[in-house]
């Protein structure tokens, strides 16, 4: 966002004096894998005309490289890790609680490692619960099925004092949160926690949000499983549309702010007519609303398909008013709205149409990663342990630029990574659907709208970072 000054600076515990039990090379060219070094870094900025000189700094929009050090700060023989996982099933959980278990015990030699039960409620001990002790036999297997082996939850991130206090009670000193935002924000008021009582423990994340809306990084892991998902839904949706007089496929993706889900489906299945996200508006009524376009393209090709996110349409829906227990609104469905409001547009023009409606969200969240994804899980958690035993806390590891970084909690939460109506992706969308650019009727009260938004969210994420950097 224009005008937002980041600071990217990684916090550490203290100095790094133990050499790593880890056999790597300090050099290149000798043709084996290398340690990285604490001055290493990626660019944020890479499109040449944002860039200004600038000095190599983390405070100039420089990530700090993750990857295992030469010297550590823990001693892995005095380490008790703790894992956990929070918010909705997303695919690649237990890849990631693998890849985090192998790493400690294999890598490092830790042999201490416990699996919080069911999220944050898992630290709460009038909810009895009690952790799981992990090693390389009990989740050797878990990659193959979906879900989480150590159960998730909403809510609870707020209670950041017990929290603590019963990761001091377990012995506890290198904690890894698996999470969206809402559990990466808990988990940095945990580290904060951690830092005002003066306690040696690390803090990182894994982020997790099957949205891919995470601020800076290239995309969550579960994201391409998601999409393979969901393209097969309209595979199916598809066969049934071109098959019957009238066929409409109307397919509900996961997607609450960010249609990043949608937007790749669209452009992956090669079958989507429509595709509607949050970032852009859509009218149902009107000479250039969704409905008469529909209307157009069943006269033109006798059957059409439309994929929509989740939050898209909310502004013609009446609001829950409700929340969940992570204090995510309750979003009205806009899929069954849209069901309805095309039956009874081509039931009034007594037009025949054959609408099928497919919602395979808990499906697509439930699903075992792809192979791409499973990779991905699996360099994200070695990649955790690497940090957490040099010392490196309040940090998230995210891929940006297609190279593995610290990145700060504070700066990875500061706003939702949304679809760019002006970008190339969109515009891709828009080439794989022949969809027009907008369906409204008029475009002056939808560009007002939409720079009302955007200000909206740079104000917020204004206020964010300035409560960081009060903090």
């Amino acid at each position: 966002m224009a005008g937002l000054e980041y600071d990217f600076s990684v916090t550490n515990l203290g100095e790094c004096k133990i050499k790593s039990p880890i056999e790597l090379s300090r050099h290149h060219g000798d043709f084996r894998a290398t340690f990285v070094r604490d001055d290493a870094y990626v660019r944020r900025v890479v499109n040449s005309y944002d860039e200004k000189p600038e000095a190599i700094t983390p405070e100039a929009n420089h990530l700090e490289k993750a990857g295992p050090r030469e010297y550590i700060y823990f001693n892995p023989e005095h380490v008790t890790a703790g894992i956990c996982t929070c918010g909705g099933l997303c695919p690649g959980l237990n890849d990631v609680i693998r890849a985090v278990v192998r790493t400690l015990w294999n890598r490092y030699g830790v042999r201490r490692i416990k699996g919080i039960k069911f999220g944050y409620q898992g630290f709460f001990e009038s909810n009895g619960f009690e952790p799981v002790d992990l090693n390389p036999d009990n989740i050797d297997e878990i990659h193959k099925i979906g879900g989480t082996y150590l159960g998730t939850s909403r809510g609870g991130g707020d209670r950041t004092s017990e929290i603590v206090d019963s990761i001091v009670k377990m012995g506890i000193n290198m904690m890894f949160i698996i999470g969206g935002d809402g559990t990466q924000r808990g988990s940095l008021d945990i580290a904060n926690e951690v830092q005002r009582r003066g306690l040696d423990i690390a803090v990182v994340g894994i982020p997790k949000t099957v949205d891919n809306d995470l601020q800076f990084i290239d995309r969550s892991f579960g994201f391409e499983t998601a999409v393979q998902q969901g393209t097969k839904a309209v595979a199916s949706v598809h066969m049934e549309a071109h098959s019957q007089i009238g066929g409409i496929g109307l397919v509900k993706l996961m997607g609450r702010e960010s249609g990043f889900i949608a937007a790749c489906t669209a452009i992956a299945s090669h079958e989507t007519n429509f595709c509607l996200i949050p970032e852009v508006p859509f009218e149902l009524d009107g000479p250039n609303g969704l409905l008469a376009h529909l209307e157009d393209r069943l006269k033109r090709r006798g059957h059409a398909v439309i994929v929509v996110a989740e939050g898209a349409g909310q502004d013609l829906l009446e609001a829950t008013g409700q929340t969940d227990a992570s204090g995510n609104k309750k979003l009205a469905d806009i899929g069954t709205f849209l069901r309805d409001k095309i039956n009874a547009y081509f039931k009034e023009k007594k037009t025949e149409i054959n609408l099928k409606y497919i919602d395979p969200s808990y499906e697509v969240r439930a699903a075992v990663t792809n192979a791409n994804d499973s990779m991905y899980c699996e360099r994200l958690g070695n990649y955790a342990v690497h940090a957490a035993m040099a010392g490196k806390t309040k940090i998230v590891i995210g891929l940006v630029h297609d190279k593995y970084v610290h990145l700060p909690i504070s700066m990875a939460t500061l706003s939702r990574n949304t679809v760019d109506p002006e970008s190339s992706l969109w515009r891709d969308v828009l080439d794989a659907t022949l969809q027009p650019v907008y369906m409204v009727n008029n475009m002056e009260t939808v560009t007002e709208k939409l720079k009302k938004a955007k200000e909206e969210t740079d104000a917020k994420a204004r206020a964010r970072l300035e409560k960081v950097k009060n903090m």
